[in-house]
């Protein structure tokens, strides 16, 4: 039994206390999804400690304006997610190592919508296009020596495993909290597998649930959702204390070589208990799943890549 990892931080703590006195001069970072919420929060703290970070983001504009706010070597690359020909360019236009990968970026709660390969859009976002760039860069963050992998769950993880049987809803009627949670699951798993696998580049991987705050990724619940929330006893963050569980797992010296866990409220998350709201399920940490998942990603990118090149 592996033993529980814990800081001496907390719920409360911010980003600019967890990475106080950390020095990342010379180190790279990509935050995606890095021109709002608590991305925003993310950059300005791996940035204001002296590391390299590009904000991987759909709207440039948004992120250039970001960028001018933020201290440091800041700069702004063009990615889209749900479009494996986006994430296929940033990958190709990516040069030299990278130490830090941030995965933040991603949708909740939408409408059912596909993608040109008929993906549903919150799975082909959050899992298959974070899955596709984290593999298309393992060899930027082997070549960085210690490199550590950050993926975003969610304590909307606990509400569904992932569908092997339909994963995109082709058969089952669409349910957009399910359809979250799905991919909220796969985000997990993610860091599961890519752990096992990648232990010998020096890679971590681990995912975050960052606690619940107000950002634009609730635009899609209505206030009286919203409200149903709150009263189920969510305790809500600002920004910069929702930044400070991404912050400590992707630079704090305290996680060096910890792998393939699941955090929140910067400490090692214990197993969740039915009617809670804290906690990781079981089966967002199953490896029998996340090797499943590995696989049926590596073979949905593939596919798509190869419709996308007109194959």
């Amino acid at each position: 039994m592996t033993t529980r990892i814990t800081t001496p931080f907390s719920a409360t703590s911010t980003a600019a206390e967890v990475i106080a006195g950390v020095d990342l001069t010379g180190r790279r970072a990509v935050v995606t999804g890095g021109s709002s919420g608590i991305g925003v929060e993310t950059a300005r703290a791996l940035a204001g400690a002296g590391a390299e970070v590009t904000l991987a983001v759909r709207d440039t504009a948004a992120g250039e304006r970001t960028a001018k706010e933020l201290a440091g070597r800041v700069r702004v690359a063009p990615l889209d997610l749900a479009d494996q020909t986006s994430v296929a360019a940033f990958v190709g236009a990516w040069d030299g190592p990278l130490h830090i990968l941030v995965n933040n970026a991603g949708v909740m709660m939408t409408p059912l919508t596909r993608t040109p390969e008929g993906w549903e859009l919150q799975f082909a976002t959050n899992h298959l296009g974070h899955f596709a760039l984290a593999t298309g860069l393992h060899a930027a963050l082997a070549a960085a020596g210690g490199a550590r992998v950050v993926s975003l769950s969610s304590h909307g993880h606990q509400y569904a495993g992932v569908d092997f049987d339909d994963i995109h809803f082709a058969r089952r009627e669409y349910d957009p909290i399910i359809a979250y949670a799905q991919s909220k699951t796969a985000n997990a798993l993610f860091a599961v597998e890519a752990a096992r696998r990648w232990v010998g580049d020096g890679i971590t991987a681990n995912a975050i649930r960052p606690g619940a705050i107000l950002t634009n990724l609730i635009r899609h619940l209505d206030e009286e959702a919203l409200q149903a929330s709150l009263a189920q006893g969510y305790s809500l963050k600002s920004p910069e204390q929702g930044a400070a569980t991404w912050v400590l797992v992707a630079a704090s010296p305290l996680l060096d070589g910890v792998t393939g866990r699941y955090f929140e409220d910067c400490n090692q998350a214990l197993p969740h208990v039915e009617g809670e709201l804290s906690g990781v399920a079981a089966h967002a940490l199953d490896p029998t799943a996340a090797a499943r998942l590995w696989q049926v990603s590596e073979e949905q990118v593939s596919e798509g890549s190869d419709r996308g090149a007109g194959g």
